[in-house]
């Protein structure tokens, strides 16, 4: 994409972040519909993982996020890397433990998974745009 005009690559970098911005507002929507259609605000719980999720990566990474790719030695990469896997199974588990204990049905539990991995590709479309350089400049 260097041959292409600086407005072009503009507007297709405006592009990528509505689409991450559709994506958001479409996990929230889920999550939302997840409560509301079923009458039950149990699944709600699981948005204080979705909040958890990005935080060890804004502050322990910042914006090097090519670091967490990598098998490398630091300590708050480590950390980073424990605490968001910390919250990924916690966002996993707990719609799960909700439906095991019957406090949620069937179409509650599909919908907030569903909304957990539109957030998770989200998250991993931001991390890809991240570490492309050519937007770097703008």
């Amino acid at each position: 994409m260097g041959d292409l005009p600086r407005h072009v690559a503009a507007c297709l970098h405006s592009g990528k972040l509505a689409m991450l911005a559709i994506l958001v507002s479409a996990g929230i929507v889920l999550q939302i519909l997840a409560c509301a259609l079923y009458n039950n605000w149990w699944p709600m719980l699981t948005m204080i993982m979705y909040v958890l999720l990005p935080m060890p990566l804004i502050f322990f990474l910042g914006s090097d996020t090519s670091s967490l790719l990598n098998s490398s030695e630091s300590g708050w990469v480590g950390a980073a890397k424990f605490l968001t896997g910390f919250s990924l199974v916690g966002s996993i588990a707990i719609p799960t433990i909700l439906k095991h204990a019957d406090v949620i049905g069937w179409g509650a539990w599909v919908m907030v998974l569903s909304s957990f991995f539109i957030f998770i590709s989200a998250i991993l479309c931001t991390i890809q745009m991240n570490s492309e350089d050519e937007y770097s400049s703008f």
